[in-house]
């Protein structure tokens, strides 16, 4: 079996970003099966700092970051770089947020 860099958005069922009220923005990556998760779990690429870097937040500021085994998920909460609403605040529904993170590539295994 060879193992080809492939987009988080070719692996998971859903990836997301969404409001998380007026300070912070949540991050969702679910996949169809267990086996996915566990492959990209393993992989090692989804981790605080990717995250702390594609999203220029430090890692220290990263409210939750966690893989949920019960439901295939990954959830990472940041604070926003600005308040929704604000001055210069782009997004209000945080509904494009996502974008970076379903663009990482993990090595995936194809025969």
């Amino acid at each position: 079996m060879t193992t080809v860099p492939t987009p988080l958005r070719d692996i998971a069922k859903v990836v997301r970003s969404k409001n998380a009220g007026p300070f912070e923005i949540t991050l969702d990556i679910v996949f169809k099966t267990h086996e996915d998760f566990e492959a990209v779990k393993k992989s090692g690429v989804i981790t605080k700092e990717l995250v702390s870097e594609l999203y220029n937040v430090p890692t220290q500021s990263i409210i939750t970051f966690g893989f949920f085994d019960l439901v295939n998920a990954v959830k990472i909460t940041l604070p926003r770089p600005r308040p929704q609403g604000g001055v210069g605040e782009t997004d209000m529904h945080a509904a494009q947020q996502h974008v970076p993170l379903q663009e990482v590539c993990v090595p995936w295994a194809v025969s």
